[in-house]
């Protein structure tokens, strides 16, 4: 299908404009505009699953138009193992974010329209392979994630916004700047291909401290990532969004955005910066990265005891935690650690997925997210039950579920190099299933409260089912099966790690 990355990239913008043409007051006409636009995108996203060749190290499905010529800026996109994964998963959350948006009453139309803005810049950084587009559509994701906090979140939903932009806009300053230097160093080129050739070039002398050019460049690139990883200390906004935003974008928060982070390290950093990125890796990847799952579940342990015992926060802060496995892996540099790593930015992405679709279930009904605030649901509504249990034991790891074949190579791959932060990690599984049981046990067993007659706690709905029934089914297929998602990756993750590699020994690795 030619031109497909293309047309997975703009139907949603096209669908944008058409949402904004319809009346005012055609709600539900607006809200099903905005589904069919998700549509082509999905299939098209599941037509590249089934005919993409995993076992090559190179891009496919690549388009490449002169853009703005002058500057020698190019309209390139392309997809390779590393985010044929998260073109999929973006595809898919958008789809089903769409219907979980169906309880939207204000201001239904610029609602919809800015969801479609983000879906397709959201695609767009995955696809993106010149620097300056990639940067492009980086910067269009932070104006509709600001605008759909800000105006249909909760009640601190300003400071919320405001707070993502600024820590998201630090980041930017700091990619744009290294971007520059690229794109001067390489002879005026942002093609990621080219600039990752260029990079040899720069000199090993120290420029600022004992730091080498490309370490400065590494670090800054890296600052811009972490904030949307979320990694420590940059990670204080990510609560206030996810508390504040409303249910569908949360979802998108962490099931997509916060991929891009870790993503980006891939994309940009490994290949531009591979000495750098030897270096650097066991402090802001591995130590980094073990911090994070020890503090991230210890923060979201904090919530069964801190008022208010909010049950999204709690997510919010275990979403921390397992993006940190996601860091160690990275860092390890073996086959099992990085396939391991991507493969679970793809399964957080869809249990946590679940987890806040769960969240906003619960919420739409009783109208508070107060874990002590509920008890003996497992009695009045036994299919939610079932639904969230699913998610809470996948987010455990349990066998048998989808995050447990990613989380078990990330610690099979960093034990070589990181013997003690691999411990942290597989350790803090013990809290992981403290706070998510401790919150089973408060929620759902128990006798039924008295007041749930008053809440009308009526059963979970179909269209409900229709969001969390495909990512169940994932969830399980994965903690079976990973080949699905492992076949895909296999040739360009192992070229990215011998490049890494043989960078650090001072040699080359062509890519054919």
């Amino acid at each position: 299908m030619e031109h497909v990355l293309s047309y997975m990239t703009f139907i949603p913008l096209a669908g944008m404009v058409v949402v904004l043409l319809l009346p005012n007051n055609s709600n539900n006409l607006i809200r099903w505009v905005a589904a069919a636009f998700t549509v082509p995108p999905l299939l098209m996203a599941i037509w590249l699953f089934a005919h993409f060749d995993g076992s090559q190290a190179g891009f496919q499905f690549k388009e490449q138009v002169a853009w703005i010529p002058a500057y020698n800026i190019k309209y390139f996109v392309g997809v390779d193992g590393l985010s044929i994964s998260m073109v999929l998963l973006t595809a898919l959350l958008c789809f089903i974010c769409i219907f979980a948006s169906w309880g939207i009453e204000k201001a239904v139309k610029g609602y919809f329209a800015l969801f479609l803005l983000l879906d397709a810049a959201m695609v767009g950084v995955f696809c993106a392979m010149d620097f300056f587009l990639f940067y492009i559509f980086w910067e269009l994701m932070l104006l509709p994630m600001y605008f759909l906090i800000g105006i249909w979140g909760g009640p601190r939903r300003e400071y919320a916004a405001i707070k993502f932009f600024l820590y998201t806009l630090l980041g930017s300053v700091l990619m744009l700047i290294a971007m520059l230097v690229f794109y001067f160093h390489a002879e005026y080129t942002f093609d990621l291909t080219k600039l990752a050739a260029s990079a040899k070039g720069f000199s090993a002398e120290p420029v600022l401290f004992s730091l080498t050019m490309p370490q400065i460049l590494w670090i800054a690139l890296f600052i811009n990532f972490a904030v949307k990883i979320p990694a420590f200390p940059l990670h204080t906004w990510l609560p206030d969004a996810h508390v504040e935003a409303p249910t569908a974008i949360s979802v998108i928060l962490a099931g997509v955005l916060l991929k891009m982070g870790t993503y980006g390290i891939l994309r940009v950093n490994y290949p531009l910066l591979p000495a750098a990125t030897v270096q650097l890796a066991p402090y802001f990847l591995a130590a980094l990265g073990a911090w994070n799952i020890v503090y991230g579940a210890l923060c979201a342990m904090a919530q069964c005891f801190i008022e208010p015992k909010d049950l999204k926060k709690l997510v919010a802060y275990s979403s921390i935690s397992h993006m940190g496995y996601v860091m160690l892996g990275m860092a390890s540099f073996t086959p099992q650690g990085i396939n391991g790593a991507v493969l679970q930015m793809f399964n957080h992405g869809t249990i946590t997925a679940m987890l806040f679709l769960i969240v906003g279930v619960i919420y739409d009904r009783a109208h508070h997210r107060r874990i002590d605030g509920f008890g003996g649901l497992a009695s009045v509504m036994p299919v939610y039950t079932g639904v969230m249990a699913l998610a809470f034991f996948a987010a455990m790891g349990l066998p048998g579920l989808s995050a447990f074949i990613s989380e078990i190579p990330v610690l099979l791959g960093a034990w070589r190099d990181y013997k003690i932060p691999t411990l942290f990690g597989a350790a803090t599984v013990i809290l992981t299933a403290g706070y998510l049981l401790w919150t089973i046990q408060q929620m759902f067993l128990g006798t039924p409260r008295e007041d749930y007659a008053h809440l009308h706690l009526s059963e979970i709905s179909g269209r409900e089912l229709f969001t969390l029934v495909p990512l169940g089914v994932i969830v399980v297929v994965l903690g079976v099966y990973p080949h699905a998602i492992l076949d895909l990756l296999n040739g360009s993750l192992q070229h990215l790690n011998a490049t890494v590699l043989a960078a650090a020994q001072g040699t080359t690795v062509a890519l054919h």
